[in-house]
């Protein structure tokens, strides 16, 4: 009776291929779940670098169109009204947080530009663009940060969960033939490499992306920091005049 058992067995192992839709179909109801999990992370993996990649480029082409008007020795004023008043990207939302907070500091009646808290007041409208704008192109990177040292540990999971039922299989044929559980066994591997094939590009991509955005962020920082100058400098020429014509 055994040996009829330990035959049927063989035949369906044998019948069981190595392909990876024939690893999911014959796996575990566990396995395949976490098989499914891993495989809808990493379509989201793959949507978010995609999406970043476009977005750094963008913003960088912007910038460096938007810079080329802004040094090209036209009026701030009229740049502010095209660019500033209604940023569409990071760089102009810097320009015109920091020329916004100077022509309403410009308005107020009596007050000296060249003074310490315009300065401040301008710098600060500065950093807090910057940080907003930075935290609105690095969203969703968390997810990547996540996956990259998770999805291992979940697809080992899955390997673990497999190779227990592969053990089990063996233990209700009485047959410990290679032929029975290297099936099984190869279902288990196959949710490992899933994992792998999910975590590594989060992992590569979290970190060259990072880096891409960090570099804007610096990229804006420095504009900012000129930008600033500027302004402390217009702001110093209009002091002197006014003092220059009540002389």
């Amino acid at each position: 009776m055994d040996h009829e058992v330990s035959s049927s067995a063989l035949g369906a192992v044998g019948a069981t291929g190595l392909s990876p839709l024939d690893l999911f179909l014959h796996a575990s109801i566990v396995v395949k779940l976490v098989m499914l999990g891993l495989l809808l992370c990493s379509a989201g993996v793959w949507a978010i670098i995609a999406e970043k990649i476009i977005l750094i480029r963008r913003v960088n082409r912007e910038a460096t169109e938007f810079e080329d008007r802004f040094w090209s020795g036209g009026s701030l004023d009229d740049l502010y009204e095209s660019d500033g008043a209604r940023p569409t990207h990071p760089m102009a939302a810097v320009f015109g947080a920091a020329m916004g907070e100077w022509r309403r500091s410009a308005r107020i009646g009596g007050i000296d530009l060249s003074r310490g808290g315009v300065r401040e007041r301008v710098d600060r409208a500065i950093d807090i663009t910057i940080m907003r704008e930075n935290d609105r192109l690095t969203r969703r990177l968390i997810f990547l940060a996540t996956i990259g040292p998770v999805a291992p540990f979940v697809g080992l999971f899955g390997t673990v969960w497999g190779i227990m039922h592969s053990f089990a299989s063996i233990a209700q044929m009485h047959n410990t033939n290679l032929s029975v559980v290297a099936p099984g066994i190869s279902e288990a591997l196959f949710a490992t490499a899933i994992g792998l094939v999910t975590a590594i590009p989060a992992y590569i991509a979290y970190n060259g992306l990072s880096n891409s955005f960090e570099k804007f962020t610096d990229r804006m920082e420095a504009f900012g920091t000129e930008f600033a100058a500027i302004l402390s400098r217009q702001s110093e020429e209009r002091a002197d005049d006014t003092t220059g014509g009540k002389a």
